[in-house]
């Protein structure tokens, strides 16, 4: 994050009413460089926990070095291995939690915004807006400049 080595923290979350489980992407911390090995060290909270954010697919797979990951360092997430290794019913989405009403655990969660292509739609507008200047210059040179020209010539 920001050019800073570090780690994406998610926790399983169960559902109230055993509906299985969810995964909750919490925030970025970033790594120890004193021991690379070091996770930070989160509170925990027991009973009803309410959290707030939004649906999203889970964690994108980065670099893959070969071999399945296990233990609390894992540079790739696979669900179904996750849930499988700790026996839990995890939902094929993820929740990315919010910055407003968050704990203050010592997480940071600026979440990057989808890129929505949103340039590439500029670019059409302004070829559809060009091309449409250059169809009214066209019109307006010969249906209007050139005959006038031509007229002028023959007398």
């Amino acid at each position: 994050m920001s050019g800073r080595p570090g780690f994406f923290v998610v926790t399983p979350l169960r559902l109230v009413g055993g509906n299985g489980t969810v995964l909750i992407q919490r925030g970025w911390a970033p790594r120890d460089a004193q021991d690379r090995t070091r996770v930070p060290s989160l509170p925990e909270e027991s009973g009803v926990v309410e959290v707030k954010g939004h649906i999203a697919p889970p964690p994108l797979r980065l670099y893959d070095f070969g071999g399945a990951a296990t233990g609390a360092i894992r540079q790739n997430l696979d669900l179904i291995a996750f849930g499988r290794e700790f026996g839990l019913d995890l939902k094929p989405l993820s929740i990315i939690q919010d910055a407003d009403g968050a704990p203050q655990d010592g997480l940071s969660r600026h979440w990057a915004r989808p890129d929505v292509g949103i340039q590439k739609h500029y670019g059409y507008a302004f070829q559809w807006f060009a091309l449409c200047a250059l169809m009214s210059g066209l019109y307006v040179w010969f249906q209007i400049v050139s005959p006038r020209l031509r007229a002028r010539r023959g007398r």
